[in-house]
């Protein structure tokens, strides 16, 4: 299960980061939360959301942009095929 924390907030950053994108938290009128500069790559986040929010956001992305996946280190190589091979659990989900 995903935790929705600052730590996950960061590893989620850091496949950004590898993966040759810049993350932004900003103040913005944007629809789903977050705004795609792709020609910058760049992601702005909604600042005032709350972090399970920015946290969804980020991993949404994640299956949007192209990242430079040959650039990461192992360990955040594998968290990203983690993300994004799984559907991500809200806070929402109920277990069964």
């Amino acid at each position: 299960m995903l935790r929705y924390n600052l730590h996950t907030q960061k590893k989620i950053e850091r496949i950004f980061e590898e993966g040759g994108y810049t993350v932004r938290y900003e103040k913005g009128n944007f629809n789903s939360g977050y705004c795609v500069l792709e020609n910058k790559r760049v992601v702005v986040i909604n600042k005032f959301h709350p972090l399970d929010t920015k946290i969804n956001s980020l991993i949404e992305i994640l299956s949007l942009v192209d990242l430079h996946l040959e650039d990461m280190k192992e360990e955040t190589r594998s968290y990203f095929d983690e993300l994004t091979t799984k559907q991500p659990e809200t806070l929402f989900s109920q277990s069964k």
